[in-house]
């Protein structure tokens, strides 16, 4: 075994909430050391940022907040402390300045994590953050030191405090693999069961369909579940459906889907056109067209649109050819998709389910474990994309190395 290492404060994850909380500890002279068991930090961040880095949203705090759910209330005081505007002014402040979209959410002028990253990494390394790879966190020893697996051996930590910030459990070949469940669960820690977040679903399409249409978007829809809907766009996938406006629904029809084995998702492929107005165009004479020739010129369909609509028919036992202009109409925009599951967590943009915040304290401190913090995707909250994964992320890294602070008494 190697010699044992001594700090003041060990942060074992190198995400964003786990360089947030480093840079508290840091700016306060503690000594901190970062470890994470790949061979590069913030992989997932990275790959966020490879289409345009949404770091956040501009919409008024208020509504804001009220993304988070029903973890609005414990997310409150963390994301108040460091909100958006602080966000953009930190990023500035790296030598990243950032615009907002014409969709409300932030982006670095930049539209990339790397430039952002680099520079952090940067300052960090000059408040004397000491980062640690190849360095797999195991649990702890009988002394209750941090045990990391590395290419050298077990290497033990002698840490005055810890902040945990390992992720949830989706993309787990980026480094988040939901592994600290047991080792936290086996001391008595309250963890919900992680699940998909911003997720895909399983759609039993025929292999016609797939065979067509796999990968081909579905633009300008409006999708509905409950008493939700919303403008978006989805892509078919060879098990089911994927897309924007797919994830922002995901939660709810996660939820139906695990009580109820299935749930029916709701697709308007024109919801521009109103019944009558579309009824008007469909009322108009066929002649020798194709059905899908006379979908695409009447109702302004994309040949994927027709090919959701067929499969529809198909599964209601319905012939479109013989379904009035009104019928059609109706259909057309009221497409019923049975999801039969969730796509896997692995492909899952986030996870909801984790520690559970009655599990710790207002400084992110574990209740049963005293001297250890926990931050980001580990805590049991779940979000829309557009900003606000990241965004709480951020703060509650912040928290729990403010937290620690207090822990250490700095």
């Amino acid at each position: 075994m190697a010699d044992i290492l001594d700090i003041d404060a060990a942060v074992i994850g190198a995400g964003p909430a786990g360089l947030m909380a480093a840079e508290q500890l840091a700016q306060a002279g503690a000594r901190v050391v970062v470890f994470d068991g790949m061979s590069s930090g913030a992989r997932k961040f990275l790959l966020a940022g490879r289409g345009g880095l949404n770091l956040t949203h501009s919409e008024p705090l208020p509504d804001f907040l009220a993304r988070y759910g029903a973890a609005q209330a414990r997310l409150t005081p963390a994301i108040e402390a460091f909100a958006p505007d602080a966000l953009r002014a930190w990023a500035e402040e790296l030598g990243e300045p950032t615009f907002v979209g014409s969709s409300g959410r932030v982006f670095p002028v930049a539209m990339k994590a790397s430039p952002l990253l680099r520079a952090w990494l940067r300052r960090l390394d000059g408040a004397g953050v000491d980062l640690k790879l190849r360095h797999r966190w195991s649990g702890w020893d009988d002394d209750g030191r941090l045990l990391f697996d590395t290419f050298g051996g077990v290497r033990p930590v002698e840490a005055r405090a810890t902040v945990l910030a390992l992720g949830g459990a989706s993309w787990p070949k980026l480094g988040s693999d939901g592994g600290w469940v047991d080792r936290l669960a086996a001391k008595g820690v309250a963890i919900a069961p992680l699940k998909p977040a911003n997720c895909g679903f399983l759609v039993d399409w025929s292999e016609l369909f797939v065979a067509k249409y796999q990968g081909a978007p579905l633009k300008n829809i409006a999708l509905s579940f409950g008493e939700h809907s919303l403008r978006g766009e989805a892509i078919v996938t060879k098990g089911g459906l994927e897309g924007g406006g797919v994830y922002a629904l995901s939660a709810g029809l996660r939820d139906a889907i695990l009580a109820d084995g299935a749930a029916t998702l709701t697709i308007a492929l024109r919801p521009d056109l109103s019944a009558d107005e579309l009824a008007a165009r469909l009322g108009k004479p066929k002649g020798k067209q194709s059905l899908s020739t006379y979908l695409r010129k009447a109702a302004g369909l994309a040949p994927a649109a027709i090919g959701l609509l067929q499969e529809a028919a198909r599964a209601l036992g319905l012939s479109l050819a013989s379904l009035s202009p009104g019928d059609l109409a109706a259909l057309i925009n009221a497409v019923p998709v049975r999801l039969t599951g969730i796509a896997p967590i692995a492909r899952a943009i986030s996870t909801a389910g984790g520690i559970a915040f009655d599990a710790i304290d207002d400084n992110y401190m574990l209740r049963k474990l005293p001297g250890v913090f926990a931050a980001g995707e580990m805590l049991d909250w779940e979000a829309p994309t557009g900003g606000y994964l990241l965004t709480a992320c951020f703060a509650t890294g912040a928290a729990a190395g403010q937290g620690a602070l207090a822990w250490l008494g700095r």
